[in-house]
């Protein structure tokens, strides 16, 4: 529905839909969004097993599909390893239930798609195969969560810490050296997919060092040296660690299941550690909230400690004293804090040129490269070329060169992110002036320009 409406974007929907549609079709998947291979992005190769349902319909609601699946299927794989814990049935359904109520799940699946997010029943699922003594089935689901993005390899090796501090302890006592086993796997696999995709991938394929360093630039402008500074210079980053901020940041997180939390079972989010330490230290305030998808990573682990808390306190036991009122609770949380409100107010906002923007859309017949605005280019993103017009992309002027764009596509009402109603009419201003192209609809504020086809001469 939102991007019926025109407001997925381009960051990041059109990013991946480009790039899994380039890879279907056997070409090199480079996001011109971006300006880089997809693999230099986030290293996300689990893209390419997915660009085969595009083998059969190439369409962006296979990854809308998948997403949605992905995520529910975290829900099952609560359920799971509830009853594995031998808690009852009816508590193991309170749990999985809490999940689906958790505000980042239906916020991260409502923001466009991110391979990441496709990470989160593959942790929950490599734990539940972890106890159950399938050591291949859990190699199976490292490679898939390392494939989602490079970030997770840190996730991975503190899962295996995890394994061999704590979980094999609990595990039952034949599968116990195959956890241990599990425990280094993923500690060799993690640091060595973090040092080739860091150090290699990552640079060989965009030229310049992960995208994400910019938002600890205050550490250093290159991953060796904020590690280094790190280290040396903790002080740097004491102050985001203790303060409000943090301390809003970790009551979001946890009061949706503040029912079923305990101190006492503290351990399971060790494997959750690195992602809340990117997401306190960035300078990026969107890592820190429930919107993004930043904050799934933690989800598993949440869940894992609040079953582990509930294999130990029966829930008459815990502050909330029955099922009907933990879900409650987790119901609260999630009309409080889940983004559904944004389908009666800013997904509206640009409804008044909804229909000439399909009409507009209508008339795009070929798939040469096209220039428009941020939330339109979703729905042109299958062809070699796609910009947005991104104003500091383009130093506030017009392209010095159109001859990338068969068409361009404008709204003057609703210019789009990182554009404004100033930039969009010097873009039209142009436009008018430029003797290639020509005005092939306008309606409501949409322009669409097309280039002039020059016929061939008639042969003499």
């Amino acid at each position: 529905m939102r991007h019926h409406l025109f407001q997925s974007g381009g960051y990041d929907l059109g990013i991946f839909d480009q790039a899994v549609y380039l890879i279907s079709r056997g070409e090199v998947p480079f996001s011109t969004i971006r300006g880089i291979h997809i693999l230099g992005d986030h290293a996300a190769f689990i893209l390419y097993p997915l660009s085969l349902l595009y083998r059969i319909v190439p369409s962006v609601y296979w990854l809308f599909g998948i997403q949605a699946l992905a995520l529910t299927l975290g829900a099952l794989a609560v359920y799971h390893l509830a009853l594995q814990a031998e808690i009852d049935s009816d508590r193991a359904r309170t749990i999985a239930a809490a999940y689906l109520l958790y505000p980042a799940i239906f916020n991260a699946n409502l923001f466009d798609f991110h391979p990441e997010v496709l990470a989160v029943p593959l942790f929950l699922a490599a734990i539940l195969c972890v106890r159950s003594g399938k050591l291949w089935e859990f190699l199976l689901c490292l490679s898939g969560i390392l494939g989602c993005k490079a970030v997770l390899s840190l996730n991975v090796v503190a899962l295996g810490a995890w394994l061999l501090l704590f979980e094999s302890r609990r595990v039952e006592k034949r599968w116990q050296r195959r956890c241990q086993v599990a425990g280094w796997l993923a500690i060799a696999a993690g640091s060595a997919w973090f040092g080739m995709a860091t150090f290699w991938i990552i640079p060989h394929f965009s030229g310049s060092e992960p995208a994400a360093v910019s938002h600890y630039s205050y550490l250093g402008n290159s991953v060796p040296e904020i590690i280094q500074n790190l280290v040396l210079k903790p002080t740097l980053v004491l102050g985001k660690v203790f303060s409000l901020d943090t301390l809003f940041y970790g009551f979001l997180l946890v009061i949706p299941v503040a029912w079923g939390l305990s101190w006492r079972h503290w351990d399971p989010w060790i494997p959750a550690l690195p992602t809340l330490g990117l997401n306190i230290l960035s300078s990026n305030p969107a890592y820190r909230d429930l919107v993004h998808q930043y904050a799934l990573p933690v989800v598993p682990f949440l869940f894992l400690a609040v079953i582990e808390n509930a294999k130990a306190v029966p829930f008459w036991f815990c502050p909330v004293k029955s099922r009907k009122a933990a879900l409650a609770w987790s119901l609260l949380a999630f009309l409080a804090l889940a983004k559904y409100p944004f389908f009666g107010s800013i997904y509206l906002q640009s409804l008044d040129t909804w229909q000439a923007t399909r009409e507009a859309l209508a008339h795009i017949t070929t798939q040469g490269g096209v220039l428009t605005t941020h939330e339109i280019s979703p729905h042109l993103t299958h062809r070699r070329v796609i910009y947005f017009t991104d104003e500091s992309r383009f130093k506030g002027s017009p392209p010095q060169q159109w001859d990338p764009f068969d068409y361009v596509l404008l709204n003057s009402r609703h210019p789009g992110w990182r554009s404004s109603p100033e930039f969009s009419q010097t873009l039209l201003a142009a436009l008018q002036k430029e003797t290639s192209f020509q005005l092939l609809y306008h309606r409501d504020g949409v322009y669409l320009f097309s280039r002039i086809r020059q016929e061939p001469p008639n042969p003499p």
